[in-house]
């Protein structure tokens, strides 16, 4: 990690599913989440995504470029333009300060009609964790079990 690293940006399809997949996830059962007459009805074209899915969204976006072991510290995020259904909205990121194991990211959401989400994530990536680009190391062949060595769950499948 190092201060001016940029992510790869993440291209997200905006759909009804995700939108609505994401209230119910996140318990928020406000009608402009799910219903698009009640949210024709207050102003707004279509339903839109709630900023806990765009959390959950740009908290995906940092541990997929820093890895499993990426542990979120912070997030302060602020909402621009709505994220509507048929839209694709694109996560950018830059290392805007590193300190020791922890580091300072800059996250910009961006869909058809301008900023969705703007703000920081502080991310702490253990030392000994592997490179976001490396593989895993795999188990050795002796800590994998045998399915033929596997009990018997009393019946035949």
């Amino acid at each position: 990690m190092r201060v001016g690293d940029v992510l790869a940006p993440l291209e997200i399809e905006i759909t009804r599913t995700l939108i609505v997949a994401g209230a119910i996830a996140s318990r928020d059962y406000q009608d402009v989440h799910h219903d698009a007459d009640l949210a024709r009805a207050k102003g707004s074209p279509d339903i839109f995504m709630n900023i806990l899915t765009t959390n959950g969204l740009v908290g995906r976006y940092v541990t997929d470029h820093f890895g499993p072991a990426a542990v979120l510290r912070r997030v302060a995020i602020r909402l621009g333009a709505p994220n509507h259904p048929g839209d694709t909205m694109v996560l950018t990121g830059s290392v805007e300060e590193v300190d020791g194991d922890t580091a300072t990211v800059r996250i910009l959401g961006a869909n058809g009609i301008g900023r969705h989400v703007m703000g920081t994530v502080t991310v702490t990536v253990p030392a000994s964790a592997p490179a976001p680009d490396e593989e895993p190391l795999a188990a050795p062949a002796s800590a994998v079990p045998d399915p033929a060595e596997a009990p018997s769950a009393g019946g035949a499948v």
